[in-house]
């Protein structure tokens, strides 16, 4: 079964429980922010942010956890990976810090942990050990508006399109996460246009790693084609260097 999260914007009043409940649940220490950080309220020690906008909404922030995580797609050790249950997960003890993913993902979610002495990558992992148990995540269940919801991703597709033809004076004609990138399973049902949660304003439906797929196949053959390069390249200078002993001495 594949989970999801429904995220209503025009249900959401900025209490920041989630945010609470997400630090609480993954004892993330208090933010510092930094000079470069996006300014979206995410980092390494927050991994979902309620952003306000000019318009008066309030915008939940977190990863998406695409069905086709170009993340996990441009990770060479396989610390990113998606779940049997669609969530996308982390493992630190196969990260080599190389920040592929925060360079792949189409909403900028990754943040680097620049406080640790051995600093890795960190992002929202839906609580991944309490949907196991048979759980909602913590961000779910501490909404007190139920702004954000929790459940299998077809029932709550099928809800998100029964709000917006119920009211759909209320709502834009669209769910955020139904298509984008190959689909998410984070959706979004809003008044407002949502695409400032990406890079680009305009994505498109196709999973970006069936676009990077033949880069990330080269890439064990050009580290092999590299190493053979430079190991010809030693070989030569190293050759040089015992000839031209050699003619010393002989002249001598």
């Amino acid at each position: 079964m594949s989970v999801a999260i429904l995220t209503d914007v025009t249900k959401c009043v900025g209490c920041l429980e989630c945010v609470a409940a997400c630090k609480k649940e993954h004892q993330l220490e208090p933010d510092h922010p930094r000079t470069w950080q996006k300014g979206d309220g995410l980092s390494a020690q927050n991994w979902t942010s309620i952003l306000r906008r000019d318009t008066g909404q309030y915008v939940r922030k977190q990863c998406r956890h695409c069905l086709e995580p170009a993340c996990a797609s441009a990770c060479p050790v396989g610390a990113l990976h998606q779940t049997k249950e669609g969530v996308v997960v982390y493992e630190n003890d196969k990260c080599l810090g190389c920040r592929y993913c925060m360079m792949a993902c189409p909403y900028g979610i990754p943040r680097y942990d620049w406080d640790d002495t051995v600093p890795y990558v960190r992002k929202c992992i839906m609580c991944y050990d309490r949907v196991k148990a048979g759980q909602q995540p913590a961000c779910t269940q501490a909404c007190p508006k139920d702004a954000t919801i929790f459940g299998e991703r077809d029932a709550l597709i099928k809800e998100a399109h029964r709000r917006i033809k119920a009211e759909p004076g209320k709502y834009i004609d669209h769910v955020w996460g139904e298509h984008e990138v190959g689909g998410t399973s984070v959706l979004y049902v809003s008044d407002i246009d949502l695409d400032f949660l990406c890079y680009q304003s305009k994505i498109g439906s196709k999973s970006l790693p069936s676009r990077t797929a033949p880069a990330m196949q080269a890439v064990p053959y050009a580290f092999a084609g590299m190493g053979a390069v430079m190991y010809g390249i030693n070989w030569i200078i190293r050759r040089r260097q015992k000839l031209q002993t050699n003619n010393q001495e002989d002249e001598e």
